[in-house]
């Protein structure tokens, strides 16, 4: 396994926008609160919480350095969603193991407003080569919940294999829930895989020309 934080990553999408993943900064502290209160309602149904007793919420600046603190250690890889400059989201890789395991789950929430325009797609996609490839692990879950089409759709798109259901996997709006469960393996998105050359190489093909993408490595938060 290879790690590295900061990082960035890169895409154009379809329509031309920049689609961009890199780690959250006190720059954003202004937009991101104003996003988080906006859709409290649209994100509670979906998002995990700890049972018992839950302490006060995180402060924006504790949130940022655990962030920061963790992706250094190697925990989880967690980016701002950003697209032409607007933050539109987040998603992150957790749970990262190495050695035999070498896997990790990747999880991610879309301000209501930005939904429909495909951002969340290309953001798992983006996540999941540079999981799969830079950075070396063999396999990644996405764990989502039954009822929620929103996601299950993203899934689709990619053509995530599913594996089943796992029930009460994660602890989400104040109960334990079920969730189906998807994966991808490297071996996916390699020579006789069926995302050879990557998701977001896949999603080129069926969506738009080809456009450049890479990686911004090395790039400190502001």
């Amino acid at each position: 396994m290879t790690w590295s934080w900061p990082v960035s990553l890169r895409t154009a999408l379809p329509g031309g926008a920049a689609l961009v993943l890199r780690p959250l900064a006190r720059s954003d502290r202004g937009a991101w609160e104003e996003v988080r209160a906006r859709n409290a309602r649209w994100l509670a149904p979906w998002e995990s919480t700890v049972p018992g007793r839950p302490g006060p919420p995180a402060t924006f600046s504790r949130l940022r350095r655990s962030l920061d603190r963790s992706a250094r250690d190697g925990l989880l890889l967690p980016f701002v969603v950003d697209v032409d400059g607007r933050l539109v989201g987040q998603v992150q890789l957790f749970d990262v193991l190495g050695g035999a395991r070498s896997s990790g789950l990747a999880g991610y929430w879309l301000d209501e407003r930005a939904t429909g325009h495909g951002y969340a797609t290309w953001a798992v996609a983006l996540l999941l080569d540079h999981a799969l490839g830079p950075v070396g692990l063999h396999r990644v879950e996405v764990a989502i919940r039954p009822e929620n089409e929103a996601s299950l759709a993203v899934a689709a798109r990619l053509r995530l294999p599913e594996e089943g259901l796992r029930r009460g996997f994660m602890h989400v709006d104040g109960r334990w829930a079920d969730h189906r469960c998807f994966a991808v393996v490297a071996e996916d998105l390699g020579p006789g895989g069926y995302a050879d050359g990557g998701l977001v190489g896949m999603l080129r093909r069926e969506h738009g020309p080809a456009s450049t993408t890479r990686n911004l490595r090395d790039t400190p938060p502001a």
